[in-house]
C-alpha cells in the first residue's frame, strides 16, 4: 500500500467519524432543545414568562429578603440577651 492510499484510507477514516460526531451532536442538540421547551412550558405554567424569568427572580429574591428583615423585626433579641446574662449569672 502507498503513502498515498494511506492517506486516502486515512482521510476516509476521518470523514466517517466526523459524520458520526455531527450525528451524535445533532441527535443530542435534538435532545436539549425538548428539554428546553419543556422547562419553557413549566415555567409559563407557573405564569410567568421565561423571557421575564430573571426579573421574577430579582423580585423573589428581594421579596425573600423583606419578609427575613420583617421575622428579624419580630424576635426580641434584647429580651434573648437578657434572658441569657440572667441565667449564666449576670455574665
Amino acid at each position: 500500500m502507498s503513502d498515498f492510499e494511506k492517506h486516502i484510507g486515512r482521510l476516509k477514516e476521518g470523514i466517517e467519524k466526523a459524520k458520526q460526531l455531527r450525528e451524535y451532536a445533532a441527535a443530542r442538540k435534538e435532545v436539549l432543545e425538548q428539554q428546553l421547551r419543556e422547562i419553557e412550558n413549566e415555567i409559563r405554567a407557573q405564569g410567568i414568562e421565561p423571557e421575564k424569568l430573571d426579573e421574577e427572580i430579582k423580585r423573589l429574591e428581594a421579596e425573600a429578603r423583606q419578609a427575613l428583615e420583617e421575622a428579624e423585626k419580630l424576635i426580641p433579641w434584647e429580651l434573648i440577651k437578657a434572658g441569657s446574662r440572667n441565667r449564666n449569672g449576670g455574665k
